[in-house]
């Protein structure tokens, strides 16, 4: 199994969900007004004045065989709009309860 984080900027939270609908992953765990800044040139998402957008972040756990269709479902999504940007880490799962 593996652990999928996905952070991506507010605007994408309807096409994030929709994704993960359409992959048939049920199971997620969804985190609001997440701040940070990209490393390839991204704009900071503080929710203040100077940098009012904010983050989301969902994570989930999948079988191995998902992940490639995840990531790369999750990769057009990110191409479509570069400027607000979609990220996703994925590690392993050693045990779940």
């Amino acid at each position: 199994m593996k652990s999928v984080l996905i952070v991506f900027n507010q605007a994408n939270t309807e096409k994030v969900e929709y994704l993960l609908d359409v992959l048939h992953i049920s199971g997620f765990t969804f985190f609001e007004q997440v701040q940070g800044r990209g490393t390839n040139g991204g704009q900071p998402r503080r929710g203040t004045h100077t940098w009012p957008e904010m983050n989301s972040a969902v994570i989930t756990v999948v079988e191995d065989d998902k992940v490639p269709e995840l990531l790369d479902t999750i990769r057009k999504l990110d191409n479509r709009n570069t400027a607000i940007g979609v990220r996703a880490f994925v590690w392993n799962v050693e045990a779940t309860v």
